[in-house]
């Protein structure tokens, strides 16, 4: 693998410290993702695009698959 150098502003710095700790990932990783995304044109799922946010949410687990749930929906 290459290495790069690039300056970042100290705002942005932070945020990348941040993303990297949060997702406990090397600041490279996360790097080397945006720009994979960005060169890629974002082409990625929804389910990746939440990332963190998927299955953050409680609830009940079977909210479409239980007819229960489901009685006079959409009525």
């Amino acid at each position: 693998m290459r290495v790069v150098s690039i300056k970042l502003p100290e705002e942005l710095d932070h945020a990348l410290s941040e993303i990297a700790r949060r997702r406990n990932a090397s600041r490279s990783a996360i790097l080397r993702e945006a720009l994979e995304a960005f060169a890629h044109g974002s082409k990625r799922s929804v389910t990746a695009a939440a990332g963190e946010l998927v299955g953050s949410l409680r609830g009940p687990r079977d909210l479409s698959s239980n007819p229960r749930r489901m009685s006079g929906y959409g009525e």
